[in-house]
């Protein structure tokens, strides 16, 4: 049984160490973290909730965990000095819900077999990083062709007369094989959040209604309408976290924004990020003033 256990944390550590979160960005990152650990209900609060900042899911799928199967160790003391908000939900989801797992913090007993939801998701998501144009089929629908879809005109507010076209984007930079690598590519939006998606296509408002777009193997949740910004929303209930979480949402945040927009500039794009509340916005430029960060009131 040891033995297993071990094997167990080899691979946890391994999944957590090996993930890309600028390339598969916080929801697939989230996925394959929690692919190494034993859940009970198949994996689907997980995928429901795998937009979040890892320390929400694991606040709201902590219950559904094999809890029988999984040991924790405070190996640092820091869950020991833990806000009240942290300890409230035990040692834990304090462990669990660390940026990193220190090697020895969470001991999972026998072999994990990946659960069937996050599998299914993951699965999904290598159909639409490599086949773009064929995304939807994973969820029963077929994304446009990048011609059609480029071609098609996004549902716009009324503008004055004369201006109801929308000029197309400046040239983009071609890679080595000759393709453009930078060029925006729609695919179905990832997950189902309707709110979030919804606050993504009309905020911007989006170029491409219906679609995340793929920039240079980064997917941003909205290609604004005739600029070249990309947009990052976010829909969270920021006003409703403890102190606790609210710290490491944010500090998880701003990490992955500054990936965003490296992977942005590098292609000629601005970034944005959108967020529901003043006190989100606020929470951000505190820990790094040079983001662009943008009101959206969007309600979840």
């Amino acid at each position: 049984m040891r033995i297993h256990a071990c094997i167990a944390i080899l691979l946890f550590i391994s999944a957590c160490a090996t993930t890309e979160p600028a390339v598969r960005g916080p929801r697939m990152a989230n996925l394959q973290r929690a692919s190494a650990l034993p859940w009970s209900d198949g994996g689907r609060c997980v995928v429901r909730e795998a937009s979040q900042p890892w320390p929400v899911l694991v606040e709201r799928c902590y219950p559904a965990l094999d809890q029988d199967r999984l040991e924790f160790h405070d190996t640092t003391g820091r869950c020991t000095v833990a806000s009240a908000g942290a300890a409230a939900v035990g040692l834990g989801f304090c462990v669990l819900a660390a940026p990193e797992i220190v090697v020895g913090a969470v001991i999972v007993l026998g072999v994990v077999v990946v659960a069937v939801a996050i599998k299914e998701e993951l699965e999904a998501y290598e159909l639409r990083h490599l086949y773009p144009e064929e995304a939807g089929t994973s969820r029963g629908t077929r994304a446009a062709p990048r011609e059609v879809a480029a071609e098609r005109k996004p549902k716009l507010e009324p503008e004055p007369a004369g201006k109801d076209w929308q000029p197309p984007l400046p040239p983009v930079p071609l890679g080595r094989t000759g393709r453009a690598s930078c060029e925006p590519v729609p695919v179905p939006h990832a997950g189902e959040d309707d709110a979030h998606n919804e606050c993504a296509d009309e905020f911007p408002p989006n170029r491409f209604p219906g679609h995340d777009v793929l920039v240079n193997g980064k997917r941003f949740d909205a290609l604004q309408v005739g600029v070249r910004v990309l947009w990052e929303i976010k829909t969270y209930q920021f006003d409703t976290y403890s102190d606790y979480l609210r710290e490491r949402v944010i500090e998880q945040q701003v990490d992955e924004f500054l990936e965003d927009r490296k992977i942005a500039e590098a292609c000629g794009y601005r970034f944005v990020v959108g967020v529901s509340s003043e006190a989100h916005k606020e929470a951000l430029l505190r820990v790094d003033s040079s983001l662009q960060i943008v009101v959206t009131g969007c309600k979840r």
